[in-house]
């Protein structure tokens, strides 16, 4: 499990330009990752595995170069192995020895729902972990799709478009029940900026399986 880890992470690493010269080495992350679940482990810190690894449990082809976490402030205490760098009401980024992990706090209330009700365990090698559903997923990534929006992150915005559109179709699922649970936590023109998306993510996929069945009908007229 660690090793798979590791790996996904050197890769995200290695083939972002930004850290290039200054490549981490494997062997680190490895040691970092393990280190850190049997901590997590050993002092029974309650903890729900989101962001791109908990992705890349459900989609193949995701790139991340750190660990996501949802976890209590109390939690936190638990763990003062986690150097902090980066802290707001909502969030903090840290390192734990070499590794990043970026942590979303239970404060926010659409947070701890999530750590609460959207969770499973899955098993990664050996080791089974507590990581989000997939509805889950779709959750969060439409709830901070808003405020990327504002902030001009757009490379943050496809990357979150496109995990959403891979989930909704390896993973069909019935976005209103969704729209409905994200009135309590956005606001009016958030919400309705994210329904707008997601019709654009339905005709994506209509495209996608409109040429999908166009080419297989020339691949079996061809025969």
């Amino acid at each position: 499990m660690s090793r798979a880890i590791a790996k996904i992470i050197q890769n995200g690493l290695a083939f972002d330009v930004k850290n290039w010269g200054g490549a981490m080495e494997f062997g680190d992350l490895l040691a970092a990752i393990e280190s850190l679940f049997i901590t997590l482990e050993s002092r029974q810190i309650k903890y729900l595995l989101v962001g791109g690894i908990a992705m890349l449990s459900y989609v193949e082809g995701r790139n991340t170069q750190d660990i996501d976490f949802i976890l209590s402030r109390k939690a936190l205490e638990d763990l003062p192995e986690l150097v902090i760098l980066e802290e707001n009401r909502d969030f903090i980024r840290g390192n734990f020895g070499s590794l990043q992990v970026d942590v979303l706090l239970t404060k926010n209330k659409l947070f701890d729902l999530i750590n609460q009700q959207y969770s499973v365990q899955k098993q990664f090698g050996d080791r089974s972990i507590r990581c989000v559903t997939v509805q889950g997923l779709i959750i969060l990534k439409l709830y901070a799709l808003p405020s990327l929006y504002r902030q001009g992150n757009f490379d943050r915005v496809s990357l979150y478009e496109n995990d959403v559109t891979q989930l909704l179709m390896k993973y069909p699922t019935d976005l209103e029940p969704i729209f409905r649970l994200l009135e309590t936590y956005m606001l009016e023109s958030d919400l309705q900026a994210v329904r707008e998306t997601t019709d654009d993510i339905k005709l994506r996929m209509q495209r996608f399986q409109s040429q999908r069945q166009r080419l297989d009908n020339s691949s079996s007229d061809a025969l």
